[in-house]
């Protein structure tokens, strides 16, 4: 029996892959701003542990990680699903809204890691899940706020990943592309209500788009959640797990455009070297 602490796990993600690992037989610690959404979701059962949790709130992650020691005495499996969308052009955004996102799908996901790193180094066994996305690993018009803030979810995965490996700890970034869930609904999603007329052909057309896609997504997050739940006792796990045919093509477009860039401007950018360095 493996425990999952699962952060974000009222709805969504984080309810499907906590039932899937309740069904398995696993432990599962639930959290969520109100814990009475996840009994709801899951029900009651002697191997579920349901506590609230804002992420952005520090002490009440270390709170939480103690209390699921305390109840289960270990946690195996580290899930950041908690966080949230911006969608609007970079300058529509304002600041109060870049703060909110940041706080929690930042410094929220770094607040539960630190509560919990403790006590998987103790063991010197563990694993973290950080969900970013599409746009973690490639930034478009519309969703730049948002997509700054899972790049940064990435490079805190990468740097994890390298230091913990030798602890005996694994750390994956997990990047689904457009799933049918409700990440599109104003539950998930935050619009900026201030829109700026040159920006309708780029940000403002996404905006559009975006309320026409809305539960037609391609991904089936069923099948994300048993990916996932399998994935957890993969022997030796990458670094970043792309989920999605559309997540696929997008890297795949990236890396294209990348490479282009570099045979451009290659002479430039190797130009600024000291001379023989």
């Amino acid at each position: 029996m493996k425990t999952w602490f699962i952060t974000g796990a009222s709805r969504g993600f984080g309810a499907r892959i906590a039932e899937l690992a309740l069904a398995r037989g696993d432990a599962v610690v639930a959290t969520a701003r109100n814990p009475q959404r996840v009994t709801e979701r899951l029900g009651t059962h002697s191997r579920l542990l349901a506590i609230a949790l804002d992420v952005t709130d520090e002490a009440q992650a270390k709170a939480a990680a103690d209390a699921a020691i305390a109840r289960f005495g270990r946690i195996d499996i580290l899930l950041n699903n908690a966080g949230f969308g911006l969608l609007g052009a970079v300058e529509e955004a304002t600041a109060g809204d870049v703060e909110r996102l940041y706080r929690t799908n930042v410094f929220g996901l770094l607040n539960v890691t630190r509560a919990v790193l403790p006590h998987m180094r103790a063991r010197r066994s563990g694993r973290i899940l950080n969900i970013s996305s599409i746009g973690g690993y490639r930034a478009g018009p519309g969703f730049g706020v948002y997509s700054s803030s899972k790049f940064a979810v990435e490079g805190l995965s990468e740097s994890l990943h390298a230091e913990l490996a030798p602890l005996g700890i694994h750390v994956t970034v997990v990047e689904p592309g457009y799933f049918r869930t409700d990440f599109l609904d104003a539950t998930s999603l935050s619009v900026s209500p201030h829109a700026i007329a040159d920006y309708a052909g780029t940000a403002g057309a996404v905006r559009a788009r975006a309320a026409g896609l809305n539960h037609a997504q391609p991904g089936d997050p069923d099948r994300l959640a048993r990916v996932l739940v399998e994935f957890a006792d993969a022997p030796n796990p990458p670094v970043r797990l792309p989920l999605g045919s559309d997540t696929v093509a997008a890297i795949e477009a990236k890396h294209l455009s990348d490479a282009a860039i570099l045979a451009q401007w290659r002479p430039v950018s190797i130009s600024t070297d000291f001379p023989g360095a």
